[in-house]
C-alpha cells in the first residue's frame, strides 16, 4: 500500500511542510504541466476547469504545439467524433471562419486553420480559467521529488529563476524529457514482432523513429518574392516531389501528383499554405529525441535549411515564386515555426502497453483495455520513413487502415514512478500504435485525461494510480468526451452516455471496420439484438443463467430481454418494476411492444438505467472486474 493515508493529509499538512522542508519553492501549486503544446494546454485547461490550481509552462510563447508552434494546422482524423477540448477547439475554428465548411480549404483535411489563429484561440480558452496560469518563454533545468512533492527548477525568459512545488506532475513535453528525468524506463525505436506480436513489425527491433519536419507556412504575395539560392541546394533532392522534369525514376510512380495537388494539399485560410509534404518534400531523418538541448539546437538546423532548399524548389523549379515564408504568422528571424513537428518520442513503460492488437481486436485480448478507455481516434497507422537512408529494411505502415479505437487509461501512468503523469506522444504504445496515437485530436485527449487524473488525484488525495478508472471516465463523458468511438449518435444526443457506458462494460460490442479511407466503429444501435449477442452480459453477469439460446442468432423480444434484466436486477440486488412497459417508458423509449423485437440501442438505455453496470462493478487499471 503506498502512502495513502499520508496523501490523505497533504492539503491539511502542506503549509507546515513547506516551512520546514529544506526546499524552498518560489511557487507553490497542485497540478504542474511542464509543456504547453496540444496535450499541455487540454491537460491544463480541464485540471484547472476542476477546481485544481494548476501552471503549464512553456518554452515558446505560444500555445498548442504541434497544432501550432510547429505549424501542423491540418488536423488529422476525429472529425466525425468531436470530443471533448478538441471538439470545443474545431467549433471555435468554425465560429471564427465562419463555419465547419469553411475549415475544408485543402484536401488533406477537414479542419485547417492559420497557426496563428489556433495560438489564440488556445490562448482565450486558457484565459478564461482562473485556476489556470501560464509561464511562457520558460524552460524547466531540474526536477527532484523530496517527501511526495515535486520541485522543478525554471529558468524565465529575463534570466531569473523559480522553484515550482507541486503534488502531481504531467510531462506534456514533445519528447518526453521529463519522464526520463525522472527515471522513467522507455522504448525508442521499433520494437520486434517477437515482442509485440503485431504482424506488422519487424522481425528485429531497431531504434529508427519517424522522420520529422520542420513545416513551413508560405502566403501569396502577389509579386515574385524567390528567395536567394540555398547553400547546398540541388533540385534533384525533391526531385518526385510531384510532376516535373527532374522527376525521371520515381520510388513511387503511383504517388507521384501534379504540382497543384502538392501545393493545395495543406491551403490554409487566407491564401497561405502549409509546407508539410511527406512525398519527397520537407519530411527530414533525424534521431534527436537522447541528444542534449544544444545538440538537438545544431541538428534542427539541418532540418531548417532542408525546407528552406524545399521552399526555393517549389519558388524556383515549380514556378510558385509569389508563394514566400508568412510574415504574419511565427514571430521568428526566420519566419519559420518555433519548433519542428514531431512524429515520434521516447514511450514509456506504463502500466499497461497498447499495441495494434488491441485497435484490431479489442475484445479478444488477454486485458479488456477498451474498458479503460478515455480517448479516441480513427485515423490509419502512418509512419512516415522517406528520408531514412539506413540500412534496415522497414516495414510499409503509409495509412495502414484500422478501425476507429478506444486509448486506455493506463497508457499515460508510468509503472515505477508516482505522482507523474506522461502525456503528448510519450505514452505506453507500440511504434506501430503510435502510427495512429500521436495525430492531434488523440493527444489532444490524452491531455484532457491526464488533466482529469491530475486533479482527481488531487481531490481526493490518492496516489495516481489508485483514482478509480470509471471516475475519469465520468469526467470525460460530462465533458462530452468520447469512451468509444461509436458513430451511432452524436455527443449531443440524449442517448450518447448510455450507449459509451454501456460499451465501456463490454456488454453490447461495437463493430468496427475500414471504409476505404474512412476508419469507423459502430454500436449498431438500430439493429435487432440477437441472442447470439448476449454474451457479454453472461460475462459481466455470470451468475445468472438464461433460456435463451446463445448459439442461434435470433432476435430477443422485448419481453424476454426484460426477464433477463430483472433476473439480473434481483441477484444485484437492484429494485426493478414488475411492469415491464411501465419501466420501458420511464427509460423514455417508444410505445412498448413485448413480442417486437428488440433493438441494441434500447436494450442499452435499458441496461444502463436499470442496472448501471458501468458504476455498480469497479475496474482495475486493465478493465477486470474488481467488485
Amino acid at each position: 500500500m503506498k502512502k495513502t493515508l499520508g496523501k490523505l493529509l497533504f492539503c491539511f499538512c502542506f503549509l507546515i511542510f513547506s516551512a520546514c522542508s529544506e526546499k524552498k519553492s518560489s511557487v507553490d501549486v497542485d497540478v504542474l504541466v511542464v509543456g504547453g503544446g496540444a496535450s499541455g494546454v487540454a491537460a491544463g485547461i480541464q485540471s484547472a476547469r476542476l477546481g485544481v490550481n494548476t501552471l503549464i509552462i512553456e518554452e515558446t510563447p505560444w500555445l498548442g504545439g504541434m497544432l501550432t508552434s510547429a505549424g501542423v494546422s491540418a488536423v488529422d482524423g476525429n472529425y466525425r467524433l468531436p470530443a471533448g477540448i478538441w471538439g470545443e477547439f474545431q467549433s471555435k475554428l468554425a465560429d471564427y471562419y465562419g463555419g465547419l465548411d469553411s475549415l475544408k480549404t485543402g484536401w488533406v483535411s477537414n479542419v485547417l486553420f492559420e497557426p496563428s489563429v489556433g495560438n489564440r484561440i488556445l490562448c482565450q480558452m486558457a484565459e478564461a480559467e482562473n485556476n489556470l496560469s501560464i509561464y511562457f518563454n520558460t524552460k524547466w533545468e531540474k526536477v527532484e521529488k523530496e517527501d511526495d512533492v515535486w520541485y522543478v527548477t525554471v529558468s524565465k525568459s529575463d534570466g531569473s529563476k523559480e522553484i515550482v512545488s507541486s503534488r502531481v506532475l504531467i510531462d506534456a513535453t514533445e519528447l518526453g524529457d521529463i519522464a526520463k528525468e525522472c527515471g522513467v524506463a522507455y522504448d525508442l525505436g521499433m520494437e520486434s514482432k517477437a515482442l509485440t506480436k503485431e504482424d506488422v513489425a519487424p522481425d528485429s527491433a531497431n531504434n529508427i523513429i519517424q522522420d520529422l519536419t520542420y513545416v513551413a507556412i508560405l502566403k501569396d504575395y502577389g509579386v515574385d518574392v524567390t528567395i536567394p539560392k540555398p547553400e547546398n541546394y540541388h533540385p534533384e533532392e525533391f526531385a518526385c516531389a510531384c510532376e516535373n522534369s527532374y522527376c525521371q525514376t520515381p520510388k513511387e510512380p503511383d504517388r507521384v501528383w501534379s504540382k497543384d495537388m502538392m501545393i493545395t494539399y495543406g491551403k490554409l485560410p487566407n491564401n497561405k499554405y502549409m509546407i508539410n509534404w511527406p512525398i519527397e518534400g520537407n519530411d527530414y531523418y533525424l534521431n534527436l529525441v537522447d541528444m542534449s538541448r544544444e545538440e538537438r539546437d545544431k541538428a534542427l538546423q539541418d532540418a531548417k535549411d532542408y525546407t528552406m532548399r524545399f521552399v526555393y524548389f517549389i519558388q524556383k523549379e515549380l514556378g510558385y515564386n509569389t508563394l514566400g515564408l508568412a510574415d504574419d504568422e511565427y514571430p521568428t528571424a526566420d519566419k519559420l515555426p518555433f519548433i519542428p513537428y514531431h512524429r515520434e518520442s521516447r514511450r514509456i513503460h506504463g502500466l499497461v502497453r497498447f499495441d495494434l492488437n488491441h485497435i484490431m481486436s479489442p475484445y479478444s485480448q488477454e486485458d479488456p483495455l477498451y474498458r479503460t478507455s478515455i480517448a479516441v481516434g480513427d485515423y490509419p497507422v502512418d509512419h512516415h520513413h522517406t528520408r531514412y537512408r539506413g540500412p534496415e529494411v522497414l516495414p510499409n505502415l503509409y495509412f495502414h487502415p484500422i478501425p476507429s479505437y478506444g486509448l486506455p487509461l493506463g497508457v499515460m501512468i508510468p509503472k515505477d514512478i508516482d505522482d507523474l503523469i506522461v502525456a503528448e506522444k510519450s505514452i505506453s504504445v507500440s511504434n506501430i500504435a503510435n502510427g495512429t496515437t500521436r495525430l492531434q485530436p488523440v493527444v489532444l485527449q490524452i491531455g484532457q485525461a491526464a488533466g482529469v487524473l491530475a486533479a482527481l488525484s488531487i481531490k481526493q488525495g490518492k496516489d495516481i494510480d489508485e483514482v478509480a478508472v470509471r471516475d475519469v471516465q465520468d469526467v470525460i463523458l460530462n465533458a462530452k468526451g468520447y469512451l468509444l468511438p461509436y458513430l451511432d449518435v452524436p455527443v449531443s444526443d440524449d442517448r450518447f452516455t448510455a450507449y459509451q457506458r454501456v460499451g465501456a462494460t463490454g456488454i453490447l460490442k461495437g463493430v468496427g471496420k475500414n471504409v476505404e479511407w474512412s476508419n469507423q466503429t459502430w454500436l449498431r444501435a438500430d439493429t435487432v439484438l440477437l441472442s447470439s449477442e448476449l454474451s457479454g452480459l453472461y460475462e459481466f453477469y455470470p451468475s445468472v443463467k438464461s433460456n435463451l439460446d446463445m448459439q442461434v442468432a435470433k432476435g430477443v423480444t422485448t419481453q424476454n430481454f426484460m426477464k433477463l434484466v430483472s433476473e439480473i436486477a434481483q441477484e444485484e440486488g437492484k429494485k426493478m418494476d414488475t411492469d415491464f412497459g411501465k419501466v420501458w417508458k420511464d427509460c423514455g423509449l417508444n410505445t412498448w411492444n413485448p413480442n417486437a423485437e428488440i433493438i441494441r440501442g434500447d436494450a442499452a438505455v435499458i441496461i444502463d438505467k436499470v442496472l448501471d453496470p458501468f458504476h455498480a462493478k469497479q475496474i482495475n487499471i486493465k478493465g477486470e472486474v474488481i467488485q
